[in-house]
């Protein structure tokens, strides 16, 4: 039997250009393809799957009327009117359409949300006080700990992060962030020293291209795993709800900006696109600055 064409066919040349000349990430990209498909099926179901010429505002705000229904964050939403922003604007591009049904449609706004982070304190009870086991696993745990907290990295960066990519001489790091971005992180003499010794000591000799950090039969590490370890050590020094690499990230940017640190130089380190992502660290910053004008003020 032949197989039937897609009814919309457009969908594959899109994910095809976010793949290889946006260089998204395979994450990122089953996120757009999700978004995709749950809007086209709705279209199906409700509208008779008109053509993408078609496509109007009112379908679209149709389908983002049921999702609130159903009780959707706003984040979420948020999340599938860019990518069908993404979507139409790439069908312009190409001439497929003349103008985007976007256009009029606007987002729900998000609360925004404090970033959480751990306690200078905690970070430092961490590294001074928590034992780590002798072996293999415990220098790679300790030595990924250290590193998200010294850079800020993000979790996929750092479980890539290939041996070619370490700058001893300049004491720095090249990491491949979002949409494959390079950008130089600055690192202490003695975590590169410490970086170098784990190298030099693997299980297994290294190949070309090796990545930096190995489990004790010499693999690559899992996401999930350095999600489990993470958790793990976090939840002897801090009581905040949630404990991962991200978290890591957050502590990291927000020390920086509470000791003083320049919001564009934290923007640089972190990689964001826009100063706009950055900027949630300076609430931080202020309710530092509160807690001290309270605790040291005569007329507080």
């Amino acid at each position: 039997m032949p197989v039937p064409e897609p009814l919309y066919p457009q969908i594959e040349p899109f994910l095809d250009h976010l793949r290889y000349e946006k260089r998204y990430s395979p994450h990122t990209l089953v996120s757009y393809r999700n978004d995709l498909e749950q809007f086209f099926a709705y279209l199906g179901s409700q509208f008779e799957s008109p053509p993408v010429s078609k496509i109007t505002a009112m379908f679209v705000r149709s389908w983002l009327a049921e999702m609130k229904e159903d009780e959707m964050s706003s984040k979420s939403i948020n999340r599938k009117i860019s990518s069908l922003k993404s979507f139409f604007k790439y069908e312009m591009k190409t001439g497929n359409l003349d103008q985007s049904p976007m256009v009029t449609v606007v987002a729900p706004k998000v609360s925004k949300r404090l970033p959480v982070f751990v306690e200078e304190k905690d970070m430092a009870t961490l590294f001074a006080h928590v034992s780590f086991s002798d072996d293999w696993k415990g220098r790679t745990e300790r030595l990924v700990l250290l590193l998200f907290y010294a850079t800020g990295m993000r979790l996929s960066e750092l479980i890539g992060l290939k041996e070619s990519q370490l700058d001893p001489s300049n004491t720095q790091l090249k990491v491949l962030g979002k949409g494959n971005k390079e950008r130089i992180l600055p690192i202490s003499a003695d975590l590169m020293k410490e970086i170098r010794q784990y190298v030099s000591e693997k299980p297994v000799r290294s190949a070309e291209g090796a990545t930096v950090f190995v489990n004790a039969k010499g693999g690559p590490l899992q996401p999930r795993m350095v999600y489990s370890f993470v958790k793990q050590y976090l939840t002897l020094v801090t009581t905040v709800q949630k404990k991962s690499p991200h978290i890591l990230r957050h502590s990291f940017a927000t020390h920086l900006m509470n000791n003083g640190a320049d919001l564009n130089a934290v923007k640089e380190l972190l990689g964001h696109s826009s100063l706009a992502a950055t900027q949630v660290y300076t609430h931080n910053t202020i309710e530092k600055l509160k807690e001290v004008f309270n605790k040291a003020h005569p007329k507080a």
